[in-house]
């Protein structure tokens, strides 16, 4: 007789899918002793995940308590850094550098602002963290469009760090088993991004800052006392889950 199995990914209810992307969006944070301290609760909130988000999210916390702080740092800094095609900045793939970009922003921090949340002007709305964030513990309707309308981009992420090899694509994995598969038209639209690359055009990131739109291939060095990645500055409170709010994922999870 078969045993019994968890299911697919498809198969996960609303809350399974608020539980992975907030693991997600942990993860694709700049790795820091925080990290390291939730991986027991973030084992427990994983492990009555549907296997297609369990499998490579726990594949990936396997990777944060196996390899040392300091190699998890620069490896994160020279995988979504220092390189285009890993970057985490959604709209980067749909409008490169150009002056649409800019209102992409704008309508990421509006649709931010109804849910009554707000990112300090140092941090850029797109990153693929934030978004996950926002669709996990703010506004999940609106956190679910943002993830669809830039589906191409998180594919096109998933591809780049299968093709590097990075520990970082079960992540990525996971993040795309939460959304619906990529119609055949996406598929060729993802393909012809690959190929080409996204648009360009010389313009500035006002009101965001001087720093151009995409990361170029080597960044310029984060001000003193602050990491390489993500700015420090966070959405304000709930900002990424709180362990009590993942504590109650994990207890939902387990008693279903």
């Amino acid at each position: 007789m078969r045993r019994g199995t968890r299911g697919s990914a498809g198969s996960a209810g609303d809350a399974q899918r608020a539980t992975a992307r907030q693991v997600a969006s942990l993860l694709l944070d700049y790795p820091g002793e925080e990290l390291q301290s939730r991986l027991p609760l973030l084992r427990a909130a994983v492990a009555p995940l549907p296997v297609d988000l369990a499998g490579p999210l726990g594949r990936a916390l396997d990777h944060v308590e196996t390899t040392p702080l300091a190699q998890q740092q620069a490896d994160y800094v020279a995988t979504f850094d220092l390189r285009r095609r890993c970057s985490l900045y959604l709209t980067y793939y749909t409008y490169g550098d150009t002056r649409k970009r800019g209102m992409a922003l704008l309508q990421f921090k509006h649709l931010y602002s109804r849910a009554g949340l707000a990112l300090g002007d140092a941090e850029l709305p797109d990153h693929l963290a934030v978004v996950l964030e926002f669709a996990a513990t703010g506004d999940a309707r609106r956190g679910e469009r943002l993830l669809t309308s830039y589906r191409t981009g998180v594919e096109l992420i998933r591809l780049a760090l299968e093709e590097r090899g990075s520990p970082y694509v079960d992540v990525l994995r996971a993040v795309c088993a939460t959304l619906p598969a990529l119609p055949a038209q996406d598929r060729e639209s993802v393909l012809a991004l690959a190929r080409q690359g996204p648009p360009t055009e010389d313009v500035g990131l006002d009101p965001y800052g001087t720093t151009p739109f995409s990361p170029p291939d080597v960044m310029p060095g984060p001000p003193t006392g602050t990491p390489p990645g993500r700015s420090t500055t966070a959405l304000p409170t709930p900002t990424l889950r709180r362990p009590s709010d993942l504590e109650s994922a994990s207890s939902t999870g387990a008693s279903a």
